[in-house]
Formats: structure tokens, sequence, C-alpha cells
């Protein structure tokens, strides 16, 4: 089982920056791939970063160049760095962990990230 609590959302004005946090416990060998997904209302949950235990990394295409993923694996967590923040990035930002035994993916509860114009 792995839980994952996340951290850094919260309200911003365009332009801004905010810095999300995630961190896994429980019991697990190691975990593979960390990332980040989000929900804006009335839309399906997308991929926003990925990163892979060694340093791999996956954007979606509307983020790239303005957030970085990155990761601790000494501390199991997963970092987002958001930057030049657009009102379209407003949704529930949900972090994701896969193990490597067993391989399926775990949530956390989501944070709320809000950006006004």
């Amino acid at each position: 089982q792995v839980q994952l609590v996340e951290s850094g959302g919260g309200l911003v004005q365009a332009g801004g920056s905010l810095r999300l946090s995630c961190a896994a416990s429980g019991t697990f060998f190691a975990i593979n791939t960390m990332g980040w997904y989000r929900q804006a209302p009335g839309k399906q949950r997308e991929l926003v970063a990925l990163i892979t235990r060694g340093g791999s990394t996956n954007y979606a295409d509307s983020v790239k160049d303005r957030f970085t993923v990155s990761r601790d694996n000494t501390k199991n967590t997963v970092y987002l760095q958001m930057n030049s923040l657009k009102p379209e990035d407003t949704a529930v930002y949900y972090c994701a962990a896969r193990p490597f035994i067993p391989s399926i993916d775990y949530w956390g509860q989501g944070t709320q990230v809000t950006v006004s114009s």
C-alpha cells in the first residue's frame, strides 16, 4: 500500500508561481513512476507531468517550458514547480505513484490550484 499526501496548492494571480509537493509513505519496495495529473471542472483528468525513478520526464504540451517535475528518491517525494501560471491551469491537481511491485497506480486526495486573471 502507498499513501500519498499532497501540499502546496492555493490561489495565485496569472503569471505567478506555485510549488506542489507529494510525499509517499507505506509499505513498498520502491516507486517507479511518480507524477501529477489535473482535473478541471467539467473536464476529464489529464496528465501534467511524470518522472521515472531514473529521472526521465514526460510533460503535457500545455505545460512544457512552464512546469518542472522533480523528485527526491530518498524522501519518496515528487515536486511540481509551476511558473507563468495561466487561468486555464486552474484545476485539482492529483499526485500519482506506481511502485515496481505491485505495478498499479496510487492516487493522492488532490490539491486545488486556482489561477486568477
